[in-house]
């Protein structure tokens, strides 16, 4: 089976794509963010594949070769579609428990499920924490320097960022790579790797409203509501878990004092990288590695 092999599974929403590595027992998710792409854990799979692990890699809704089943279907990019698309695509799949590996909007997704349904997780590695987010208290104003760092955001919020977004999507995906990842000096073959997942047909309107919901400004699908109000109450998370949090992370670089652990209550570790941006997996493939082995010998 080759790297780019791509396979499709049915969900209640989705033709949802993803890329398969290995044949073991035990199953391990890998979920990417935005702007990324499963090309993130390019180096990942193969060391896990060689300690006998079958390794799923999603194309999350909205990315690469994944399709909604239904014109009227809304292209919700919000916390409760990641989730829900997570746990559908472990039930079409018949996995009944996996460890999930995630960050960004792919460790949203993650930490989700393992808030949700801890049943159906062996262990977690997260990328910086608790990622799911707190959308009653979202329009408390940040000290200036992380507004700052959210420019994006608030650019996502008005009608000039959605079309911007939409004209502009390789070189403003590529902006967000340069900033978030000072330190990481990627190469062009590297972005395009990646960029191509950017040409989804749903990219643009999935991205919209994943940041314009986490603030309130757009409506959620009412058919997520009922997730949506359990993680509005901030479960906690009891798997066995890891944070890795890159020290040179241009979007949230992460504090000296890890303010995420009271939200995990089973066995939990930070591990702080240097010279690692947001970018993780990708930046860091031996750590991440080396964090689902760690978890996966308890």
């Amino acid at each position: 089976m080759t790297a780019r092999e791509i396979h499709k599974v049915r969900t209640p929403s989705l033709a949802l794509a993803y890329e398969e590595h290995g044949a073991g027992d035990e199953v391990v998710i890998l979920l990417h963010g935005f702007p990324y792409s499963p090309r993130a854990y390019d180096a990942v799979a193969p060391a896990l594949v060689a300690q006998g692990l079958r390794v799923l890699v999603p194309h999350l809704r909205g990315y690469g070769s994944t399709r909604f089943l239904a014109g009227d279907t809304p292209r919700s990019g919000q916390q409760a579609a990641l989730g829900q698309d997570l746990l559908d695509f472990m039930d079409a799949l018949a996995i009944p428990r996996a460890t999930l590996v995630g960050y960004d909007w792919g460790g949203r997704a993650a930490c989700i499920v393992a808030a949700l349904w801890p049943e159906r997780v062996r262990a977690l590695v997260t990328g910086d924490g608790y990622n799911i987010q707190n959308i009653a208290v979202s329009g408390t104003p940040a000290a200036p320097e992380q507004e700052f760092r959210y420019w994006y955001q608030f650019y996502f919020h008005t009608p000039r960022g959605h079309l911007g977004l939409d004209a502009n999507r390789r070189a403003l995906c590529r902006l967000l790579w340069q900033l978030w990842s000072p330190t990481w000096r990627f190469d062009e073959a590297t972005y395009a790797a990646s960029a191509e997942a950017f040409d989804n047909p749903d990219f643009v309107e999935v991205v919209i409203h994943s940041y314009r919901h986490r603030y309130g400004y757009a409506p959620g699908d009412p058919a997520l509501e009922a997730i949506e109000r359990q993680l509005a109450a901030q479960p906690v998370i009891g798997v066995p878990s890891i944070s890795l949090s890159g020290l040179d992370d241009g979007v949230g670089p992460p504090p000296e004092e890890d303010d995420d652990a009271v939200h995990f209550s089973g066995p939990y570790r930070r591990r702080l990288l240097p010279g690692v941006g947001h970018n993780i997996p990708q930046e860091a493939p031996e750590d991440t590695v080396a964090a689902v082995l760690e978890l996966l010998q308890r």
